[in-house]
């Protein structure tokens, strides 16, 4: 069953997903920014999984 809140968790994903690829895209990507996008979007993946 699709809850409101595992909506905003799957729309947050998908942003953070778009961002690490937008990131990656850059000439020189920056590490430290891609670590933490990829740490948020573990996270939100975890939280997922528990629901």
């Amino acid at each position: 069953m699709q809850t409101p809140h595992l909506t905003a968790l799957e729309t947050k994903h998908a942003t953070l997903d778009r961002r690490i690829a937008a990131e990656r895209q850059r000439p020189l990507p920056n590490q430290a920014v891609l670590g933490e996008l990829k740490r948020q979007k573990l996270r939100v993946k975890e939280e997922m999984a528990s629901l």
